[in-house]
């Protein structure tokens, strides 16, 4: 039995999938026995992915050319792709087996080659294939050098085997559980049911091994069909928990790991969203602020902090209330959308300026007073993305379920979901309490395994880099990571706003990135950089 959205709701969903494409930079225990590591990290065959009679390095890459892109999109000329067939369950190395797609951007030189440096973008389920030419635009020659740079779609995203639970909402931004108007989570806990229902009746059980451990174990196989006794990586977002996943279960194959926009590990994933969304949110959400007051006299949002913040909420009370078409798009906008396509353009500070004018034409249109200026930027912002052919478009919303749902399990009781859920939007109204809503994780089977318990110590070979206003992950997060990491990790805090740290203007943060991976020498202490130079 499934329940269907409202006809309110289904007018909503093409607004959703085009803010999916920016809100997917989001986002987010057993012994190391148990997960496939000893202290010599050592891994059982029907955990460690290696079957019996397999030696290291059997499987190779056939390397060739890449899956088509989404049209308008393009992709460095160099990249080369292939497939890499693993189990779908490491503890039954010998059944069901699925396809990893690996990317290939050969820039290192002889004599001057360190290794391959494997990269994750995050999302949690976005595809990676061509991350290895976005680096490559950004990085050093210094670094090029060194490193070969190594791209992958993770199991079930992409062309890696794409799983698909056929949901009516397509979209990441879809499953964001925002209250009604009145705070009421009613409608939620149906739409949370009767989206896990989809998935199990459609995908089954084989869902569950679709998880960040697994996908650590793919890393490990990638680097033995390279032929590479270590891998060094850099994740962002969600791709730091499967970078400090990866350095536990595989500790003596891990060379020097970059994190950046951090989860915290001990709190996957529940706990990630509901402790930390809010107050990112808070932390974040005045660098826009000041942005639209500087603008006051011809946006007329406020003209400080305070006063922008409570148009701001107005105006999303006004949208949960009565939602507002679009002029010549299909985009109904409501309070979520909203609030979604606000999370997403604080991602960067290069958007800021657009976010204060999406705010005014939103503001208009809830009063009948489009102009011709709020309509083109409305429509700059809603502007239709385009999808990766072979790749259902359901593909990322079905394995951020996946993904969030099976990595640990989540609280069951509903009345706790509400009664937490009205405390959350009285303590953090940005947020309007969606954070500590009731997600589909409600109603999902039990994992397959126990939560990877992160190692502390090792080690020292992983640099945390984390900015001080991080809407997606904040700043407790990236302390949190080191935390966990303890003596293995060094910090780097940036007086930043936004989700990236590298090349988003801390000479500071870079040099310390750079340096580390041209000579593997880490920071003796925490840094702290504030050299920030907005673009």
């Amino acid at each position: 039995m499934t329940a269907t959205r409202s006809s309110a709701q289904h007018g909503l969903l093409r607004g959703r999938r085009i803010a999916a494409a920016l809100l997917v930079s989001t986002l987010a225990g057993t012994t190391l026995a148990a997960c496939g590591v000893d202290a010599k990290d050592s891994q059982p065959a029907e955990v460690s992915g290696r079957s019996v009679g397999e030696t290291a390095g059997d499987a190779r890459i056939t390397w060739g050319k890449c899956p088509a892109l989404a049209e308008g999109q393009t992709r460095d000329h160099r990249l080369t792709c292939g497939t890499l067939e693993v189990p779908l369950d490491y503890r039954n190395p010998g059944g069901t087996k699925i396809d990893v797609a690996v990317s290939r951007l050969s820039t290192a030189q002889p004599g001057k080659r360190h290794g391959v440096l494997l990269l994750n973008r995050g999302g949690p389920a976005l595809g990676g294939l061509d991350m290895p030419g976005t680096m490559a635009s950004a990085l050093p020659k210094s670094v090029l050098d060194r490193y070969d740079l190594i791209g992958f779609d993770p199991r079930g995203v992409a062309h890696s085997t794409p799983q698909s639970c056929g949901l009516q909402d397509p979209s990441v931004s879809g499953l964001f559980p925002y209250p009604a108007a009145d705070g009421s989570i009613t409608e939620n806990v149906v739409l949370a049911k009767a989206d896990a229902e989809q998935c199990a009746d459609t995908v089954g059980k084989n869902l569950r091994y679709y998880n960040t451990a697994n996908t650590a174990r793919d890393m490990d196989r990638i680097r033995r069909a390279l032929g590479e006794k270590k891998i060094s990586y850099w994740g962002q977002s969600y791709g730091t928990y499967l970078g400090a996943v990866y350095r536990s279960l595989f500790q003596h194959h891990t060379d020097r790991t970059i994190l950046e926009g951090n989860v915290d590990p001990t709190k996957v994933w529940a706990d990630q969203v509901a402790d930390t969304w809010g107050k990112g949110m808070a932390d974040r959400f005045p660098d826009a602020a000041r942005v639209a007051a500087a603008q006051a006299g011809t946006l007329k949002l406020g003209t400080n902090v305070a006063q922008v913040t409570r148009t701001y909420l107005t105006l999303a009370d006004r949208l949960d209330r009565t939602p507002a078409a679009i002029p010549g798009t299909s985009v109904s906008l409501d309070g979520a959308l909203l609030r979604n396509m606000t999370y997403a353009l604080l991602l960067h500070n290069n958007p800021l300026p657009v976010l204060a004018k999406f705010w005014r034409a939103a503001d208009n249109l809830t009063h009948g007073s489009t102009t011709a200026a709020d309509t083109a930027v409305l429509k700059e912002v809603f502007a239709d993305t385009p999808t990766s052919p072979g790749v259902p478009v359901d593909n990322q919303a079905t394995m951020f379920m996946a993904l969030t749902c099976g990595d640990a399990q989540w609280p069951h009781d509903v009345d706790g979901y509400a009664v937490r859920t009205t405390a959350d939007r009285e303590k953090w109204p940005l947020t309007a309490g969606m954070p500590a809503n009731i997600w589909a994780c409600a109603y999902w089977d039990k994992p397959a395994e126990a939560t990877v318990k992160v190692v502390k110590g090792g080690q020292r070979n992983t640099l945390i880099l984390q900015n001080s206003r991080d809407n997606a992950t904040p700043w407790e997060s990236g302390g949190g990571l080191h935390k966990s990491l303890g003596h293995g990790s060094a910090f780097v805090g940036v007086d930043n706003g936004g989700h990236h740290v590298y090349g988003e203007g801390s000479a500071c943060a870079d040099k310390a990135t750079i340096g580390f991976l041209t000579t593997g020498h880490l920071p003796d202490k925490d840094v702290h950089c504030t050299d920030v130079t907005q673009k």
